[in-house]
């Protein structure tokens, strides 16, 4: 009974072009990736920031092929560079991961910081993952959110 009732609703589902699997990949040969930082927010109604640590995370999410990061640039909310994280190109083997970790009391980037994450490949392969994690605890009480890279262009064009 449980098994027919969980079939239907996949039927039902499946004729309405809802997807359960994430079916659809992107190959690319390069990225530039726009990813949002929140190195404070504020809690209302004072607007009393909240400092949090910020972990950027790249993986190449290619089980065949390596990936060069060739830039991770940290922003400020006014748009300003405020540090270059790779002075040379780094080599992200198929599924390695790097990250970069900002402190909670690092708040130059202000609320609206973010990255800009350049890669590239010398073949197509399977987009990596960029995105930041962001922590922290204040009072007993914590906080943790994701914020997911966004393709700005694609560098092989």
């Amino acid at each position: 009974m449980v098994i027919s009732v969980f079939v239907s609703i996949l039927l039902i589902l499946s004729f309405n072009g809802i997807s359960l699997a994430a079916s659809d990949y992107r190959l690319a040969k390069g990225q530039t990736i726009y990813v949002p930082v929140y190195s404070n927010i504020f809690s209302a109604p004072r607007k009393i920031p909240f400092n949090l640590a910020t972990l950027l995370s790249i993986r190449n999410t290619d089980m065949s092929n390596s990936i060069t990061i060739v830039s991770a640039d940290y922003y400020d909310t006014k748009g300003k560079l405020v540090r270059k994280y790779y002075q040379q190109p780094m080599t992200l083997m198929p599924l390695e991961s790097t990250s970069i970790y900002i402190p909670e009391d690092d708040t130059v980037g202000g609320a609206g910081a973010n990255f800009i994450v350049k890669w590239t490949s010398s073949r197509e392969v399977n987009v990596p993952i960029v995105e930041c994690v962001m922590i922290g605890m204040k009072s007993g009480q914590g906080i943790s959110f994701v914020s997911p890279g966004q393709e700005i262009r694609d560098t092989a064009r």
